[in-house]
């Protein structure tokens, strides 16, 4: 509630827009992330060796980059228009933070990317072989460029840092470009997403190199390629596991909620252990001190892995939502009593600048500048949207099933790779009939996965657009929720057609397989 007036139906059906369109875009995005270095690297050893088989190679894998780099593209400026459109309190609230980086995305990173794509496809034999190889990198780098951006911008959404509120205007300005760059949040963030992103493209092109074996077609391609995206998958999910206990690690110094919620924990324990496998009970159960039905804990683990130290206290939902004073944790409603303190001072000096009231419009400016004041009240600024506790609870299930499902995949992942890995190097893997049948279906748990984690990410840190500063009623556009309605269900409709148009395209020219460019097959 804001006011008197019940945003539910609108919140909800805007953030289930959103949701739809990101879901969508990244479905698309990290097998551009991924694949891109893979193909850079296939040229390199085209250059290097002078074998034309690296080219057909090369050539075939940049045909499918291709199709999926433009729906990607199509996707991705209909959500930054959603900025606009349902969330303008937001962008009116961050502008100054978030638009910054966007910016130098398209200025930059995009540019990059598309001005070197053209001569990617379409500079064979038209430019030098040092100069095409060269473009194929900067296409790599440019993509993933992209992403470090935006994933900036998302990092600041979950660690406001490198800023100040300025009452004037209600809005945030950046004082330090440099913190809000190098947060450790935004760092973690962007290496975690794009290593993800290249054991999706490894994956895939295992996936598809399998099934060329199996068909007996372009087994030669199929081999090399295998090699290289297990040596280059192997190595990624190593990484992505270290960068998964960075993230984990940030999200224990400033998102403690979502940590708890990721592991379903309600009731705070030093020695905390890490849960493997779970079922969690009902709603009402949890709360009453029985969160799981069925639980596989390793015990310490949670606690060492979030604080370096297996004594170590982790917090619980419970802690948040009563406080725990021991701890030195505050509970959600005194939250809400400072957060309503730091919203009433703002609509005070409003209020006494529009009346003419300078003395005390300055006096209550005052308090914005004042450290104390930001420390105790304005830091709490957005609870003071709403009165219920359980608003700012996330959604528990969600949230723990998403976390456990990606971790569980990405170290199966990892023996996924080192298995192809094994296999190629002892000339095995055309007898290795299961596991050539097992490699494609392989592909769709990769990209659940990596939705997984975005619904880790996002879901977890609800009701936040801005954590702790922003909760998602205040940065809604108050627009009719028929109209949302309408938008969401042909959204669906056009994402789904082109998805499927996509698989279709995909599909069909792995089935037309690589051109010849003068290899054998």
């Amino acid at each position: 509630m804001l006011g008197s007036i019940d945003l539910t139906p609108l919140v909800d059906w805007s953030r289930a827009q959103f949701a739809l369109t990101a879901m969508y875009h990244w479905l698309f995005v990290p097998l551009t992330l991924g694949i891109t270095w893979i193909i850079a690297m296939m040229e390199t050893m085209y250059v290097k060796t002078g074998d034309p088989e690296w080219k057909k190679i090369t050539k075939f894998w940049m045909k499918l980059f291709g199709i999926n780099f433009a729906i990607g593209v199509a996707t991705g400026i209909i959500l930054e228009f959603e900025f606009g459109t349902n969330w303008s309190n937001y962008s009116w609230f961050v502008g100054d933070i978030f638009g910054a980086p966007l910016a130098i995305e398209g200025i930059m990173a995009f540019f990059l990317e598309s001005t070197f794509i053209a001569i990617m496809f379409f500079g064979w034999n038209k430019v030098s072989r040092k100069f095409h190889l060269a473009s194929s990198w900067l296409v790599a780098i440019g993509a993933n460029l992209s992403a470090l951006w935006i994933l900036v911008a998302n990092a600041w959404m979950q660690s406001p840092t490198g800023t100040a509120f300025n009452p004037e205007t209600a809005r945030n300005e950046m004082t330090s470009f440099w913190d809000v760059f190098l947060s450790p949040v935004a760092i973690n963030k962007f290496l975690h997403t794009i290593t993800s992103g290249m054991v999706l493209a490894s994956i895939f092109i295992i996936g598809v190199s399998a099934w060329f074996i199996l068909k007996k077609r372009e087994t030669r391609m199929a081999l090399r390629s295998i090699t290289v995206a297990a040596v280059f998958g192997l190595l990624s999910s190593v990484l992505l596991a270290l960068t998964g206990d960075g993230s984990a690690k940030q999200i224990a110094a400033v998102q403690p909620l979502k940590l708890a919620a990721m592991e379903g924990l309600y009731d705070g324990k030093t020695e905390a252990g890490l849960v493997a496998f779970g079922i969690l009970n009902g709603q009402e159960k949890r709360e009453s001190g029985k969160p799981f039905a069925v639980k596989l804990e390793m015990p310490k683990l949670l606690s060492w892995l979030a604080f370096g130290d297996p004594l170590h206290f982790v917090a619980g939902i419970n802690d948040f939502t009563k406080g725990n004073a021991q701890q030195g944790i505050l509970s959600i409603p005194e939250k809400i009593e400072r957060g309503t303190i730091a919203r009433e001072t703002l609509t005070g000096y409003k209020n006494a600048k529009t009346a003419g009231n300078l003395a005390k419009a300055d006096s209550l400016k005052a308090q914005f500048y004042d450290k104390a004041f930001l420390d105790r009240n304005f830091k709490y600024f957005g609870y003071g949207f709403s009165q219920d506790v359980n608003y700012y609870v996330p959604n528990v299930p969600l949230t723990f099933y998403s976390f456990h499902i990606m971790v569980i995949l990405g170290f199966g992942f990892m023996l996924f790779f080192a298995l192809f890995l094994f296999f190629s190097a002892r000339g095995e893997l055309p007898e290795r009939k299961f596991w050539l049948i097992l490699a494609p279906w392989v592909i769709p748990l990769a990209y659940i996965a990596s939705e997984a984690g975005w619904i880790v990410a996002e879901l977890g840190r609800q009701p936040w657009t801005v954590q702790d500063l922003l909760p998602t009623i205040a940065a809604v556009t108050k627009l009719d929720t028929g109209s949302i309605i309408v938008t969401f269900i042909l959204f669906a409709v056009t994402f789904t057609v082109l998805a499927i148009a996509e698989v279709n395209i995909m599909v069909k020219a792995i089935k037309n397989g690589p051109k010849n460019e003068g290899g054998t097959k």
